[in-house]
């Protein structure tokens, strides 16, 4: 798996690792980081699908 780098404001990360652990839903930082892209993505698709940008 390609490992990527990335810069992200102290705030966010201290508020994403509010939800990662024993007791979050995420098991890691990363995890929680591509659980919350593919969701973006799949949101973007259905975007793209309501305005014919979709390729069949």
């Amino acid at each position: 798996m390609p490992k990527v780098s990335l810069d992200m404001p102290a705030q966010i990360l201290s508020d994403l690792k509010t939800h990662v652990g024993d007791n979050g839903k995420f098991v890691s930082v990363a995890d929680a980081i591509r659980t919350a892209c593919r969701k973006m993505l799949d949101q973007l698709d259905k975007i793209d699908a309501r305005h014919g940008r979709l390729e069949e």
